[in-house]
């Protein structure tokens, strides 16, 4: 037994060697002797584990005075170099923060300082170390050539202050240049003997420098000079062509116009086309009868079926993409500037940047653009001119004051008109300029978190046995799409049912598949993108005026998944409900469509009614010429306002039935066109009539104070007002069946919806499943007219300082002019006895019971107020002629439009109080 003891302790000794070095033999063979004896093994390990931790502590080391000196060292680097750093990222960020145009001008400006250095380098022989640094560098790469170095410098700086908003011809100007300089050089080092390194550096400056050895050199001594002087020019060639611009086929047509400009060809075309435009022109006033000629064609049928390409044509023709412009004082006007300023002193018309009236459109009727080259100059304008550009004008009686008034009511067949809504004074009218809305970067193809996904789908796909695989992507600015296509005899309903499994692989929850995607043979994937991108207005307008495009009620709606860039026309659509929960990006959306407009249309071609239950999200627009009425945001003055829309709804219909028109923009160009003309006897003066657009910013709360007007005239409007040129904009933040009914929904076919909280507010959006899967801040589905499925998209977004400016420049340009006529309401009561007689205390009992109970029942006043029926039914009707309660709907209770914080005032006006 205590060979075993001895045995187990020399083991744990063992194991633990440091202990056993600190104590002598002596002490460690004495605790062993004991445990023996006691025959207690189990007490051994605690004294052992004493004795192991009373050994001795290790000698502390000597004080280095060298450690505590590089630790302040350190110290005090480490401080410089973050205080340092500090200041640099400082100056970067402000650098970041600048103006894009700023930095250009700061990038030009420090160019043109190097040129002013390298010039004097160069050209001077300047002295010193910058002079010195100027040759190792400048004279040292370019060689002979060092002299057009500031030149080049200069000109690319001039180019920077020029063209600031080009900064995509950068990259193209840099390579053409690149290649340019080393073709040119690579040449005149060849042209000078080609000297090597081992002829010495002052023989490579005498040549073509270091550019022009390290070009010439390895053609030379690989293929000679035979072949290196001619891929050389070569390259001259190419870089030259990619500087301007010009390909290859196009140079003789380049060569040509330049020999023209400098007038040492002829362009024979364009006398070959001034007589022939003249001969036509000869030809067709002949061939005119007599009290009809004119100088230019003047066709007086009209072609239905032709008039929207015609107006579509006549509305590209128009400048509208201009700043605000100013004519050329200096130049001499002609025949038809003198025509258009006469007539624009007497109607108002818009001399540049804007469409003539109809007066000023037959006075430039028939001018051709022959006769505006030949004609001769005419010092000044004057009134008198009108006569000559027009000789056979008709009785022509128009004042300024009287285009502000009202027209009167026409006799015979013409039917009674209140208003047009038309601009007033003479006043120059210049669209926004598309520099004030911000520009944002080009898009990102591709991404490491794309390839990421990626991985994850085709390892899912792999532990799950699918014969699938991912063929590629499209990546939008908030979802990408991944496209998988099955193998053979693989069912789609195997890649839906891995939904929760792929969202678990790729960590996101918001996974939407699309089975399959339209137009193609594969199941699509939209997975969000943990580096989303912003999408700016400006982006998607400029699209829109690139491509000439300038219906003036096009909007901008966002960017779609596979990239392109989102518009919509509402005359197309013809009415959309916008639809999403709070923060899903709603009021973005009508932001953007506000702005749209405001930048794209005049006041001439478009005007709005905007009714903003809110109070704050539509106030930035007060104000702005396009509003026919200050914006509402009283619910009843809202319901209003849809009722007087409903009627100028059917005074236009009158004016197309009376004429004979199906579609306003056919009526509008028949008047332009001077085609339609009121009868004989009538003062009425014929305007076009220009888009309305109704923005209705949150339909529920409408909806709750006078439901059943609301609906009616919406219904109305949906219905009918799309030829009439009359469109709705609805939105809502609470998509359910009681607001958005039935009848709004049936004749409301486009929807664009934004986030939802469940799955039945995407059913009465889009009538399917999808919004409720969205990720919020702009991502919506849009399901225009007559598409089947909706298309994925991230709402544009617009900036408040963006649309201050644009409101701020509307506003300088025109004041608004409103209707007084919107929110006045026009319903007529119903006729009900309101002579109250004995009954004064019943009523106000009445009117006090129904207020506060908020429940308009005949049975419940006949059961409290202890009264018959025919007098519950008295007083229920009084009460409806004073507005406390709604109309009868049959068996069902009536609504109460008071509310209980209003029972003061309604008992006071029932006594007759003030």
């Amino acid at each position: 037994m205590s060979a075993v003891a001895s045995t187990g302790n020399l083991t744990s000794m063992a194991s633990r060697p440091s202990a056993a070095k600190k104590q002598p033999a002596k002490k460690a063979a004495a605790p062993a002797k004991k445990a023996a004896a006691k025959k207690a093994p189990a007490k051994k390990a605690p004294a052992k584990k004493a004795a192991a931790k009373k050994s001795a502590p290790p000698p502390k080391p000597a004080p280095n005075p060298t450690g505590g000196i590089y630790k302040l060292v350190r110290a005090l680097w480490l401080g410089v170099a973050h205080a340092v750093g500090a200041v640099f990222r400082g100056i970067g960020n402000g650098a970041k923060n600048l103006d894009p145009a700023h930095r250009k001008d700061g990038v030009a400006l420090l160019l043109l300082a190097i040129a002013l250095i390298v010039a004097a380098g160069t050209w001077a022989d300047l002295r010193g170390p910058v002079g010195d640094l100027v040759e190792i560098l400048v004279t040292g790469a370019f060689g002979r050539l060092d002299l057009l170095v500031p030149i080049l410098l200069a000109l690319i700086a001039v180019r920077f202050i020029r063209h600031p908003e080009q900064p995509e011809a950068n990259g193209r100007i840099v390579i053409g240049l690149s290649a340019l300089v080393i073709g040119v050089l690579g040449q005149v080092h060849i042209a000078c003997g080609a000297p090597a390194r081992s002829a010495g550096m002052q023989a490579i400056r005498d040549a073509g420098g270091l550019i022009g050895w390290a070009a010439a050199t390895p053609l030379t001594y690989t293929m000679g000079d035979v072949l290196a002087v001619p891929l050389l020019v070569l390259l001259t060639i190419f870089g030259l062509l990619v500087v301007t611009a010009t390909p290859v086929n196009a140079i003789p047509q380049r060569l040509r116009l330049l020999g023209v400009k400098l007038g040492v060809l002829h362009d024979p075309e364009e006398d070959e086309f001034t007589e022939d435009d003249q001969r036509y022109d000869d030809q067709w006033r002949e061939a005119l009868p007599a009290r009809t000629r004119r100088r230019g064609p003047a066709p007086e049928s009209y072609d239905p079926e032709g008039a929207e390409q015609e107006a579509l044509s006549r509305r590209r023709g128009r400048p509208r993409r201009s700043a605000v412009p100013q004519p050329d004082m200096q130049r001499p006007m002609d025949a038809v500037d003198v025509a258009a300023a006469a007539a624009a002193a007497l109607d108002g018309a818009v001399l540049h940047g804007m469409p003539p009236s109809p007066i000023v459109a037959d006075l430039t009727q028939g001018v051709s653009v022959g006769d505006r080259e030949e004609s001769t100059p005419i010092p000044a304008p004057a009134p008198k001119a009108v006569p000559a550009a027009r000789p056979k004008q008709e009785k022509l009686k128009v004042e300024v004051a009287d285009l502000t008034k009202p027209a009167p009511e026409a006799p015979g067949d013409l039917p009674a008109r209140a208003e047009q809504l038309q601009l007033s004074g003479d006043i120059t009218y210049s669209l926004p300029s598309l520099d004030l809305l911000t520009r944002g970067g080009p898009g990102k193809a591709r991404s490491a978190a794309n390839d990421a996904v990626v991985a994850s789908l085709t390892n899912v796909f792999t532990e799950f046995k699918v014969d699938a695989a991912v063929t590629g992507f499209t990546r939008g600015p908030t979802v990408t799409r991944y496209e998988v296509e099955l193998g053979p005899a693989v069912k789609v309903e195997r890649i839906t049912a891995l939904t929760k499994n792929i969202a678990y692989a790729v960590a996101s929850p918001d996974v939407r598949i699309i089975s399959p995607i339209p137009g193609k043979s594969a199941v699509g994937i939209e997975i969000p993108n943990t580096d989303r991108e912003m999408v700016n207005l400006g982006d998607v307008l400029r699209l829109a005026a690139a491509a000439e495009d300038d219906h003036p009620m096009l909007v901008a709606l966002g960017k779609d998944v596979e990239g392109g860039y989102v518009m919509a026309n509402l005359a197309k659509m013809p009415h959309v409900l916008v639809a999403g929960a709070t923060g899903s990006g709603k009021s973005s959306c009508i932001n953007c469509l506000i702005t749209s407009i405001m930048v794209r249309a005049t006041p001439e071609d478009v005007r709005m009614v905007l009714v903003d239950p809110k109070r704050v999200e539509l106030t930035a627009y007060e104000g702005i010429p396009h509003l026919i009425t200050p914006i509402i945001t009283n619910p009843k003055r809202a319901a209003e306002a849809l009722q007087w829309v409903v009627r100028e709804m059917d005074l236009r219909y009158d004016d197309l039935a009376a004429f004979g028109f199906r579609h306003i923009d056919d009526f509008n160009e028949a008047v332009r066109n001077g085609k339609v003309k009121p009868p004989e006897g009538s003062e009425r003066e014929l305007q076009p009539y220009p888009y309305l657009l109704v923005i209705v910013d949150e339909l529920a709360d409408l909806m709750m104070v006078a439901p059943r007007d609301v609906e009616d005239a919406i219904v109305r409007i949906t219905q009918l007002a799309r030829a009439a040129g009359i469109h709705l904009v609805l939105a809502t933040q609470r998509p359910s069946v009681d607001v958005v009914t039935g009848l709004i929904k049936a004749n409301v076919p486009s929807r664009l919806a934004f986030a939802t909280s469940s799955l039945a507010d995407s059913r009465v959006i889009l009538d399917q499943p999808g919004a409720e899967k969205l990720i919020g801040k702009g991502d919506g589905l849009f399901l225009p007219m007559g598409a089947s499925k909706p298309t994925r998209m991230q709402g544009a977004f617009v900036t408040e300082e963006e649309v201050a400016a644009i409101v701020q420049h509307c506003k300088d340009q025109m004041a608004p002019v409103f209707r007084d006529d919107v929110t006045v309401g026009t319903k007529q009561k119903k006729e009900i006895d309101e002579e109250i007689g004995d009954d004064l205390d019943l009523l106000c009992q009445a009117a006090e019971l129904v207020v506060s109970t908020q429940f308009g029942s005949t049975s419940m006043l006949q059961r409290k107020l202890r009264v018959g029926f025919a007098k519950a039914g008295r007083l229920m009707d009084l009460m409806e002629s004073r507005g406390i309660v709604g109309p009868s709907e049959g068996s069902k209770a009536r609504d109460v439009l008071v509310k209980a914080d209003e029972l003061d005032g309604v008992l006071a006006v029932i006594r007759g109080e003030a």
